[in-house]
């Protein structure tokens, strides 16, 4: 019978935990909304690193605008760190032998 080694399994998991958190401060994305008008790069711990908006937006004075452009970046980055940490994931338990 095939043995089954908890103590093993264990430490594989926890060498993969340490890979996602390296690979989670390395990862950085960008996104922007309004025709790159508002631009947020995120890191793969969904940090917010740079927040950069072009001041030919600022110039109508329209707030509301501005803010729902910052808020479509962010969640745009956001979206993309997910994408990003969901490939990473699938091919670790992939070579672990477990599928998503």
């Amino acid at each position: 019978m095939g043995g089954f080694n908890l103590q093993e399994l264990m430490s594989q998991a926890k060498k993969q935990y340490e890979v996602l958190q390296k690979k989670m401060q390395e990862t950085v994305v960008e996104s922007s909304s309004g025709g790159g008008s508002v631009t947020v790069k995120m890191d793969g711990r969904k940090q917010v690193l740079n927040i950069k908006i072009d001041p030919e937006t600022l110039k109508d004075g329209d707030l509301e605008m501005l803010q729902d452009l910052i808020t479509a970046a962010v969640n745009g980055a956001g979206q993309k760190v997910d994408e990003a940490m969901q490939s990473t994931m699938g091919g670790m338990l992939g070579g672990m032998g477990v599928g998503l």
